[in-house]
């Protein structure tokens, strides 16, 4: 009989921080502090949308003797704005299934349609703020489109955001593969994300179909 084992009992007790089966509880305990700080930050993004929601409320009647939103929106052209987002929603989630599935490659093409459809999304949005300052209906021009363009100015500065951190996904993706931390990235930008579709949304109802009804 061994006996400096048998005076040891805990010598074959699993090692600090890993129960029997290999899960290292300290590397869970930091994936779940990452994911719930994500949400704290999302709540916290809610009330700034929800800041410049109040405002353009408050300055949607504040036209200063200029265009209203029914003489300036272009419902079509927003329309297919909103289609274009909604789709990347869509991709995005087949890009999550596809790394539920451990499969590489279709995690990294479904990104990158995503990317070109949220791409496709700032470009006619960059387009649509051109045409009305072209049109001499800027920021400056009265109240109403000052809450405006700060409002959907916001939305459009966070997809911008979530298209860098899109591309760096794909990138790291393909590099490293579907490892815990590629994939508690791709999750916590999937929550960015379907968070600005659903964002969108309300701005599509609220300033666009609002203004022009």
């Amino acid at each position: 009989m061994n006996i400096s084992a048998a005076a040891s009992p805990g010598a074959h007790a699993p090692s600090h921080g890993h129960d029997r089966h290999g899960h290292d509880h300290g590397h869970d305990d930091g994936a779940s502090r990452t994911v719930y700080g994500f949400w704290l930050y999302l709540m916290s993004d809610c009330l700034i949308f929800a800041s410049v929601f109040a405002t353009f409320g408050v300055l949607a009647g504040s036209y200063a003797g200029g265009p209203t939103g029914k003489d300036l929106f272009d419902l079509p052209y927003v329309g297919v704005e909103t289609l274009l987002l909604l789709v990347s929603s869509f991709t995005f989630g087949l890009a999550t299934l596809g790394m539920h599935a451990g499969k590489k490659a279709q995690v990294v093409a479904w990104l990158v349609v995503t990317f070109l459809f949220g791409l496709g999304f700032i470009g006619m949005e960059v387009h649509e703020f051109a045409h009305l300052i072209g049109e001499g209906a800027g920021p400056d021009r009265s109240a109403f489109l000052s809450a405006y363009f700060t409002l959907v100015g916001t939305h459009g500065l966070h997809v911008t955001v979530g298209l860098i951190w899109l591309a760096v996904m794909i990138h790291q993706t393909w590099r490293f593969g579907l490892d815990g931390v590629v994939r508690r990235r791709i999750a916590c930008l999937s929550l960015f994300w379907h968070f600005l579709d659903l964002i969108w949304i309300c701005v599509f109802t609220f300033v666009y179909l609002r203004g022009v009804l």
